[in-house]
C-alpha cells in the first residue's frame, strides 16, 4: 500500500501540475492578448464593469501594470474606460462586445483543447478529476 502524500507534497505537486496544464493550454491555444490581459477580461466578463483599482486587486496586479494592460486592450477595442458614476475621479473599465467575443472564443477553444486531452484519459482518471472538481472550486474561492 502506497502511503498518502504529505500535505506539503500534495500542494507542491498540485502547483506544478496546474502550472504545466495552464502553460500547455496557452501554448496550444494562443490568443491576441497576453495571459494577464485575457484573465482580466475574463474577470470583467464574469463580474461586469468595475473600477481599475478593484480589477487590479482581483487580478493581483499593481495598478500601474493593470493601467498599461488596459491601455493595450482599449486600443485593440476589447475594453472601454468611463468615469465612475459615483466618484468622477475614478475610472471604470468594461468589456466591449469585441472583448466579450474574444473571451468567449478563447475559453471555448481552450475548453475544446482540454476536452480532447480528457478524452485520452482512462475512465478512472476522468472520474477522479470529475470528483475532484468541487475541491478545486473550493480552492479557488477567495470570497470575491
Amino acid at each position: 500500500m502506497t502511503p498518502a502524500p504529505a500535505p506539503d507534497d500534495t500542494a507542491a505537486e498540485l502547483a506544478v501540475v496546474l502550472g504545466q496544464l495552464i502553460r500547455l493550454l496557452r501554448r496550444n491555444v494562443p490568443t491576441d492578448v497576453g495571459p494577464g490581459s485575457l484573465a482580466a477580461m475574463a474577470t470583467l466578463s464574469r463580474s461586469g464593469s468595475m473600477r481599475l483599482g478593484d480589477l487590479a486587486a482581483r487580478e493581483g496586479l499593481a495598478p500601474p501594470t493593470l493601467t498599461r494592460m488596459v491601455a493595450g486592450m482599449e486600443s485593440a477595442g476589447y475594453v472601454r474606460r468611463s468615469p465612475d458614476p459615483v466618484d468622477r475621479r475614478a475610472v471604470q473599465v468594461a468589456l466591449t462586445p469585441a472583448g466579450a467575443r474574444m473571451v468567449q472564443q478563447a475559453l471555448a477553444r481552450r475548453s475544446a483543447a482540454l476536452q480532447a486531452r480528457l478524452q485520452q484519459l482512462p475512465e478512472a482518471d476522468l472520474r477522479a478529476l470529475t470528483e475532484a472538481l468541487p475541491a478545486l472550486h473550493a480552492l479557488c474561492d477567495d470570497g470575491s
